[in-house]
């Protein structure tokens, strides 16, 4: 199961530089790698990301619980 306090702590990664790690961490590996590669798309993907980081997680969890 993941934390959404995990996930928001990995998001503030990106204030110091490394965005995409709490993408990576719900599962969503193409976006992490784009996000990675353009700084969170300029900052702006990651600012959007801080209110679409609670469905990220709960259909990362949805995903677990039926064992994909």
């Amino acid at each position: 199961m993941r934390s959404m306090g995990a996930a928001y702590g990995l998001w503030a990664l990106c204030l110091i530089g490394v965005a995409g790690v709490h993408r990576f961490y719900s599962g969503k590996y193409i976006t992490g790698v784009i996000w990675f590669l353009t700084w969170g798309l300029l900052g702006l993907g990651s600012l959007l990301d801080l209110l679409l980081i609670p469905g990220m997680i709960e259909r990362a969890n949805r995903r677990a619980m039926r064992g994909w």
